[in-house]
């Protein structure tokens, strides 16, 4: 049974990225909800589905050893009575590094339970670096 009761589901998201950032297995499976519905797709990564398959992504991510930070910007959240879809970027710095890596979208879905808010989905993938344009002139779509 999950100890931590996430009140809100922005409590479970911050919780989330919190055990990221420690590389805490435990941490980071009080968040998802107890379901074998529940997905996770990591950057170019398969599909996970199901609390097993989860935490052993999750197990092989942290056992990199890789420490990063992460930072959100453009954060987007539809946020309903049972359920909340938050679209986020994730701006990962590597301990060590000054510089994030480059962004990561993410989509969050969080779902209220007896047990208080869970994640059901996490959703990331590389965002295409801007291209350099040779030009300066407006771009017209049609």
């Amino acid at each position: 049974m999950k100890k931590s009761l996430f009140p809100t589901a922005h409590d479970a998201e911050a919780a989330f990225y919190e055990a990221m950032e420690r590389a805490d297995l435990d941490a980071m499976m009080e968040v998802w909800a107890e379901d074998e519905e529940i997905v996770c797709i990591h950057p170019a990564g398969p599909r996970q589905v199901g609390a097993e398959a989860i935490r052993e992504a999750w197990r092989k991510v942290f056992a990199s050893g890789t420490r990063v930070r992460v930072r959100l910007s453009n954060q987007s959240q539809l946020n309903a009575m049972m359920v909340a879809i938050h679209s986020v970027l994730e701006n990962i710095v590597v301990a060590g590094e000054t510089k994030p890596r480059g962004a990561i979208a993410a989509t969050n879905i969080y779902q209220r339970t007896a047990a208080g808010w869970r994640m059901v989905l996490h959703h990331a993938s590389p965002v295409p670096e801007a291209p350099v344009r040779a030009e300066s002139k407006p771009s017209v779509l049609h």
